[in-house]
Formats: structure tokens, C-alpha cells, sequence
């Protein structure tokens, strides 16, 4: 069925009956219009490529695609790129083939996070996955992302400063793997800049861990307050307690082996432990079930994820919360808190509590794992009562005498 199309001519072509069919152009060899019994016109273009028959298909007839528009795409694009050994249909079709950042954060989580990261770090990246990465760039194809596209994303968290820049680390790495896994030639995310983090400089008085101390024996869930109590007395990182097993620990020593999947520098770790936490450690032992986790989590062969929740509550109890209130689903308001201060404030205490009771930098920087004393420096400056004794020595060598009035 051959004839010259125009628009009148294409807007009278009647559906047929059932399935479609091909309604081609007289004067332009392959350029045709498909119509289905829907009623969907759409010009598609046949040619041959290697002696196979291809079908491109253009697009719909009507606003976005003219008969003048289409009948341009044949000459003018789809024509010349065919005489130059060109497939545009198969092109397509592995345009369309192509992986989705959907896609691309299955690999990246299974293929590597999984292999090379903690939990806790696999659990953070499938969170910013799922709450911010994906409802904006799920549907675009990896090689689409543009370095506009993330920054417009980085920009958009510039009011969480710390999070925009874990989101846009996150993303590096993931386009990073996308590379070497020739999804696509570069990483839009490189060389965007940080935004500028202010490192806070939190810790807590002895009154105030007593506060806690106080808080933990009331909250229900003991199970939770023994892991707060271990990261206290420990100063360890709270992945590195709440996924820890008991064949890492051997209580008759008094050390914890933390492998080096679970440590931040990826190096193996023996810890040597305080009274303390031998104290919780041989008491939880007591009572541990079958598996081989210190907190189970709810699913059986798991390990607890977080402690955000019993965290709140603790804070709540022990005073270092901000009420709020949000409205419920009938416009009451309802009372929440927020905690004034990090779980990992914890370590920064442990830290900052056994510099100033002068233990060098060295031994405590080993506690916590730090391969180099610049990282312990930034705990050694966080005890106040230290400092103050320290500029009060000053007056052991020389008392100016007060001026008269």
C-alpha cells in the first residue's frame, strides 16, 4: 500500500480491523506510517543493513512528529548514518538495553559494597540508595547522568552538609565501578566540591555519663543498653559492636580480635578490654542463645542494623533530647525527641577522657584503631578540665600581682 503522505493523507487513514498495517510513502523509499486497529499512527522507516531487513521506528504522528519532521529524519539523519554503515534500529535497541542507575545500585551493593564493605556501610548506602539517590536518578540511564545532574542532587542537601557529601561519595564510587565495568567512560561525580563540614566537638562530662549510665538501667530493651554500655567503656565504633561475634572475643585474655571487614582501616585489630567491658562481655555470655551474634537482629543468622532508636530513648531519659511535635494522620500533634547529641560522641569521650589523664596519643590512637596520632590529635583537645589544669600550672612559676585600683 503505497501512496504520497501528507498530513491529511495520514489523518485519513482508517484502523483495520485487528493487528496493523504499513501504509508507505510513494516517493520516499522505506519512510511509511504503521497503524494499528487502535488507532496509533506511527511513521517508522524500513532499509536493510548486511542484506537483513531493519524497522525503525520514528515516533507517533501528531504534535512532536509532523510528516515534515519524519520525512526529515529519513533524509537528513537516519539516511546518511545508514550509507555510512550505520544501524540505527539496533542502535536503538541497545540504547534502550542500556543499564539504569536502578540498575547500576544492584551491581554496585551485590558486586562490591557487599564484598568490601562493613555492614554498617552497606546498610548506609542502601539507605541514601533508597531515601535519596534513586527517587531522583533511578530512571536515567548511567550513561544519561550528568555532572549537572549531581550536583543539582549535591546541592540540594547543602542544608545536611555531612549527608550531601557522603551522598556525593557514594555516588563517585559508584560511577567508579560503573567504569571499570564499561557502563560508561567517566565519573560525572569527580572533582565536584565538598561542602565545607564543621567537625563537632562533642563529649560528656563524667556527671553526664553517670546520666546515661542511669538512663541504660532503665531502658527496656537491655539488649540494645548493653551494646550503648560496650561502645562507652570500649570507645569502639558502633558498627564495629553491634556486628561484632562472640569467636571475636576471648574473655580468658581479655581481647577483641575485630577482623578487617569490620574495622574502618581494613586492617585486623586486637583489642586488649577493661574491667568494664569484661564485666558486660562474661555477663552477656551467661545468657547468650545459639547464635553467634552479641545482638541478634530480628531475623535469624542477623545481626542488629542500628541503634538509632534506643539511642533516642536514652538521650530522652537522660535529658540531651529536644522535644518536638508532628502532626498525626487527624491534625494532633504528636510529641517527639531528638537527640543533642551523636551515639559516636561516645567515642570521642572514650578518647578525650584517657588524654587527659595523660596517656599518649600513641597507646590511644591503638584503642581506637587510628593507624596515625594526627587522627587521635582531634580528640585531644576536647576535655576542658584538662586544658584548665593546664593553664593553671602556669601560675606554679609566676603570680603577677594584682593591680591597684
Amino acid at each position: 500500500m503505497n501512496k504520497h503522505l501528507t498530513k491529511n493523507a495520514v489523518e485519513e487513514l482508517e484502523p483495520p480491523a485487528s493487528g496493523y498495517y504499513i501504509a508507505f510513502d510513494d516517493k520516499l523509499t522505506g519512510f511509511g506510517v504503521r497503524v494499528t486497529a487502535a488507532g496509533v499512527k506511527s511513521f517508522v522507516y524500513d532499509y536493510r543493513v548486511g542484506g537483513k531487513k531493519r524497522r525503525y521506528t520514528i515516533g507517533k504522528f501528531g504534535p512532536q512528529w509532523s510528516v515534515a519532521l519524519a520525512r526529515d529524519e529519513v533524509e537528513i539523519k537516519l539516511g546518511p548514518n545508514i550509507g555510512n554503515g550505520g544501524d540505527p534500529a539496533g542502535e536503538k535497541k541497545a540504547r534502550l538495553a542500556e543499564p539504569k542507575m536502578a540498575d547500576l545500585a544492584t551491581d554496585y551493593i551485590e558486586q562490591h559494597a557487599k564484598a568490601k564493605k562493613s555492614d554498617k556501610s552497606v546498610y548506609e548506602d542502601r539507605r541514601m540508595l533508597k531515601n535519596i539517590i534513586l527517587p531522583k536518578l533511578g530512571k536515567v540511564r548511567v550513561s544519561d547522568v550528568s555532572r549537572r545532574n549531581v550536583k543539582m542532587l549535591h546541592n540540594s542537601l547543602k542544608k545536611t552538609p555531612y549527608q550531601a557529601n557522603r551522598v556525593l561519595a557514594l555516588l563517585s564510587n559508584m560511577f567508579t565501578f560503573a567504569m571499570d565495568d564499561n557502563m560508561r567512560p567517566d565519573n560525572p561525580a569527580k572533582g565536584i566540591e565538598r561542602f565545607t563540614e564543621d567537625k563537632r566537638e562533642a563529649w560528656f562530662s563524667v556527671d553526664q555519663l553517670h546520666a546515661i549510665s542511669d538512663a541504660l538501667d532503665s531502658y527496656d530493651e537491655q539488649d540494645a543498653a548493653d551494646a550503648l554500655r560496650l561502645l562507652i567503656v570500649t570507645g569502639a565504633r558502633p558498627g564495629e559492636v553491634i556486628g561484632a561475634t562472640w569467636p571475636m572475643f576471648d574473655l580468658k585474655r581479655g581481647v577483641w580480635t575485630k577482623p578487617s571487614h569490620h574495622t574502618k582501616e581494613r586492617k585486623i585489630e586486637h583489642v586488649r578490654l577493661n574491667q568494664n567491658a569484661m564485666t558486660i562481655l562474661r555477663r552477656m555470655a551467661e545468657n547468650k542463645g545459639a547464635g553467634i551474634y552479641l545482638f541478634p537482629g530480628r531475623d535469624v543468622g542477623t545481626a542488629r542494623t542500628t541503634l538509632r532508636n534506643a539511642w533516642k530513648q536514652v538521650c530522652r531519659s537522660a535529658g540531651f533530647a529536644t522535644e518536638y511535635s508532628v502532626k498525626g494522620k487527624r491534625g494532633k500533634p504528636l510529641r517527639r525527641w531528638k537527640p543533642n547529641v551523636r551515639v559516636y560522641d561516645l567515642r570521642h569521650t572514650f578518647a578525650s577522657i584517657l588524654i587527659s589523664r595523660n596517656w599518649s596519643l600513641q597507646l590511644v590512637g591503638k584503642l581506637l584503631g587510628h593507624t596515625q596520632a594526627a587522627t587521635t590529635e582531634r580528640y585531644a583537645h576536647v576535655a576542658d578540665s584538662a586544658l584548665r589544669d593546664v593553664t593553671n600550672d602556669f601560675d606554679n612559676v609566676m603570680v603577677l600581682p594584682a593591680r591597684s585600683a
